[in-house]
């Protein structure tokens, strides 16, 4: 079986939840041949991840880190390269929710979501892509949310920082185009993970009846696309946000 992407080293933070996007993700980009970082603040969660990569014959590693330290970004990011590799393809995943509206926002949970959803990103962005500029190849995939295309009643700071990470996408897009280095967002609606089994059950009829689908998405549906843009199959597209939400964007008018 051809590996579309055999012996490059991914990055992917957020991979702690047994039915998480981030363990989808790690586990995918292993399938198509990579050896993977598995990141998250829970350490046993990354561990258990890593194991099944190892399990598959290649290389992976945990790390728990805060991705809100710069530090804690910056030493990781130097583990990686000294047991994997370098880094060539970076998947930012790890998020936070928050709740708060503009008029009442807990500064704390503001801030919390700035810097994770947001600040996060940038660092390990930061970290990377440097050495994909000097190889002349690198993938910066970076998981936003329809939350930050249409904005989220109740979820300031979570909107906000997902909006934000869509324009970072872009940013790393036109500074990396020229050197064979892509970013892309891939913008989610609901998808079948735990924290969607947290919603009251009358509210997950509400997200449901606003998708096209009427259905929530699976954590494998993001794997696979993520998949698709860390691989040379996508080559020529950058600076796109990509829309993986069931059909919920068709109910925007």
């Amino acid at each position: 079986m051809d590996l579309f992407l055999k012996d490059k080293v991914a990055l992917v933070t957020g991979t702690g939840k047994q039915r998480g996007n981030g363990r989808h993700i790690a586990l995918t980009l292993a399938v198509e041949g990579c050896h993977v970082a598995c990141v998250d603040w829970d350490f046993e969660g990354a561990r258990s991840v890593a194991g099944e990569i190892q399990n598959m014959g290649l290389k992976s590693l945990a790390i728990k880190v805060d991705q809100s330290d710069p530090q804690q970004v910056s030493d990781a990011v130097k583990t990686i390269n000294g047991e994997l590799g370098q880094v060539d393809i970076l998947v930012n995943n790890a998020a936070v929710g928050t709740l708060g509206t503009i008029i009442k926002p807990q500064l704390p949970d503001w801030e919390k979501a700035l810097s994770i959803d947001l600040s996060g990103p940038f660092y390990w962005t930061r970290e990377t892509m440097g050495s994909m500029l000097e190889r002349k190849w690198g993938r910066i995939i970076n998981i936003s949310s329809m939350s930050g295309v249409l904005g989220s009643f109740g979820q300031c700071g979570y909107s906000a920082s997902k909006g934000g990470l869509i324009a970072l996408t872009k940013t790393a897009a036109l500074e990396g185009a020229r050197h064979n280095v892509t970013a892309n967002a891939v913008s989610l609606g609901s998808i079948a993970t735990e924290l969607f089994d947290q919603i009251r059950p009358d509210m997950q009829e509400r997200i449901l009846n606003s998708c096209a689908m009427q259905k929530p998405g699976q954590p494998q549906d993001v794997g696979n696309i993520v998949a698709f843009l860390a691989s040379d199959r996508a080559a020529y597209i950058t600076g796109a946000n990509i829309i993986v939400d069931g059909g919920m964007n068709l109910f925007v008018y």
